[in-house]
């Protein structure tokens, strides 16, 4: 299977990119710049050989999303699996009287749009059996559990989960798992280092439920890495 995930030069995504390698999966990983830092997906393209090709990939350039899926679509690559992780919290702890809407857009364009435009264009190339959407959530998306603050954040993952949500009801004619995951709170660039779920282990279930397909028991679709219902 074909995996292509967003965000994959740290955190998460770089778990997820070993994770899917372990399994046997083929990844693209997307980077904002290849050239930049990526150590660790250098290590494992050198463990890994052609099971790894690593993408220049920003979630904000429609153009550059646009000229790599037609870049694979002329090297006859086609998708299985497609892992929108790319993501950015910001102004979390400025009151809605000081929060510059530039913050929000920042939010919007990164975790929604991102995710957006992705889909947009690689959608095509989801032609293997099987095949799934996953878009990273978060349970600070959840309306029913609303708290104070991180308007950007909070207000971008609860419209991912919408998206979701269209998605599934979209592209379940043609067999295709939709699901907005929960990751957990992990000791990332994001999570800080008091977060107790590890990174690997969040990768570890979740590549569980894209190869199981995993389907929530109620009608949303909004799981958290264990498979188990969220709120939303």
């Amino acid at each position: 299977m074909n995996i292509l995930i967003t965000g994959a030069g740290r955190g998460l995504g770089l778990d997820l990119v070993a994770v899917a390698l372990e399994h046997g999966h083929d990844v693209i990983a997307g980077v904002r710049d290849p050239a930049r830092g990526q150590a660790a997906l250098s290590a494992l393209a050198a463990a890994y050989g052609d099971n790894l090709t690593v993408a220049a990939l920003d979630v904000t350039d429609e153009a550059g999303i646009a000229a790599l899926a037609a870049s694979l679509k002329e090297q006859g690559r086609t998708l299985g699996v497609i892992i929108n992780n790319a993501a950015v919290l910001n102004a979390t702890d400025t009151p809605l009287e000081e929060l510059d809407i530039a913050e929000m857009q920042l939010a919007l364009d990164i975790n929604l749009y991102g995710p957006m435009r992705v889909v947009k264009h690689f959608l095509p190339l989801l032609t293997e059996q099987k095949a799934s959407i996953i878009n990273i959530s978060s349970e600070a998306g959840s309306i029913t559990n609303a708290y104070p603050g991180s308007y950007p954040y909070t207000i971008s993952k609860t419209a991912l989960n919408m998206f979701s949500q269209k998605l599934h009801v979209t592209l379940k004619e043609r067999g295709i798992h939709v699901l907005s995951v929960h990751p957990g709170w992990m000791p990332t660039d994001m999570g800080g280092s008091k977060a107790p779920t590890s990174p690997r282990t969040s990768a570890e279930r979740i590549l569980g439920l894209i190869e199981q397909r995993t389907a929530p028991e109620g009608h949303f679709r909004f799981v958290d890495y264990t498979g188990k219902d969220m709120e939303i």
